[in-house]
């Protein structure tokens, strides 16, 4: 059983979240401004992309983690859905149903929540609220040490590191990328992110001093679109707090004050209906690191709430 943890008692006062999830699969018993949790077990994407294999495991073990946490907000309510596989390597299908289930979840006005999976969830993921909101400007803050945005090559398809690409090919592009690495891009990629308005704030402009300059990108961005959608790939994270990712970083950012600053910032904004967190790969984890710090960091929306 996964959702499972210590017992304070049944009081409001005492609960974790264990004991206020409830797993559903109907998606008529939705509610809004309910949470609603899938998982997106599926890293057909990263093996495309050449990368370490093994986050199609990561949704369970992040539950796991998010179990335990105390219940913040008396009106809490979380629904878990379980998890899309991805059958016969059929990326696209998987991809594709994800997509269906978002906009089920956000034309009954509630919150959608995936933990990956390797980062091609979230094409899947921006594709559903693309469907639910076809009129609106939907900004997407990629926190992430790579721009995601390869040119698809056609015998290899879709990948972990196309997505970005693949959104850019049907319409402008609104996203702010937070944690970009030099060293994990190319001129190439540069260049793409200069001609199709990818705006990004560079990993080494992440620091305490510097906090007014990143809430002004942050805000001047969320201000000029309609709903916002985050996404987090763990791969931005330094290897000694996040190791078990596809592609390590051993010059990643921290979670730190300056990182939970902004974090919490963006968490609060009542724009944000969509999180998803990619690229946990628990076969190169230690002691489940980078899974409790990717389900503290869906905690910390919990807690905004």
């Amino acid at each position: 059983m996964i959702w499972q943890g210590r017992f304070d008692g049944e009081d409001t006062l005492s609960q974790r979240i264990f004991q206020r999830v409830k797993v559903e699969n109907n998606f008529e018993n939705i509610s809004e401004n309910d949470f609603i949790l899938q998982g997106f077990a599926v890293d057909e994407g990263v093996k495309r992309n050449k990368g370490r294999v093994g986050a199609k495991d990561a949704p369970d073990i992040i539950r796991k983690n998010m179990a335990n946490f105390p219940v913040t907000t008396q009106n809490f309510s979380l629904k878990d859905f379980g998890n899309i596989t991805c059958e016969n390597q059929n990326l696209e299908e998987a991809q594709n149903k994800l997509a269906e289930n978002v906009v089920e979840i956000l034309n009954k006005n509630a919150k959608s929540i995936v933990l990956g999976g390797g980062h091609e969830v979230m094409f899947a993921h921006y594709s559903g609220l693309r469907k639910a909101f076809p009129n609106k400007k939907i900004g997407i803050i990629n926190i992430d040490a790579h721009f995601d945005n390869r040119e698809i090559i056609p015998e290899i398809g879709a990948t972990s590191g196309t997505g970005f690409f693949q959104i850019a090919q049907n319409e402008t592009l609104n996203s702010l990328h937070i944690g970009i690495q030099k060293n994990s891009n190319t001129l190439k990629l540069f260049d793409f992110a200069h001609q199709n308005n990818m705006k990004y704030i560079l990993a080494e402009e992440l620091f305490f001093e510097n906090l007014a300059q990143i809430y002004e990108k942050i805000n001047t961005f969320s201000s000029s679109v309609n709903v916002l959608y985050l996404t987090i790939c763990m791969d931005v994270f330094n290897a000694s707090i996040a190791p078990g990712v596809s592609a390590v970083a051993y010059n990643g950012i921290f979670a730190d004050a300056t990182f939970m600053h902004f974090f919490r910032h963006i968490l609060k904004n009542p724009k944000l209906l969509a999180m998803d967190i990619a690229e946990v790969n628990p076969s190169l984890d230690f002691q489940e690191k980078t899974s409790r710090l990717a389900a503290s960091l869906v905690n910390e929306w919990f807690m905004a709430d």
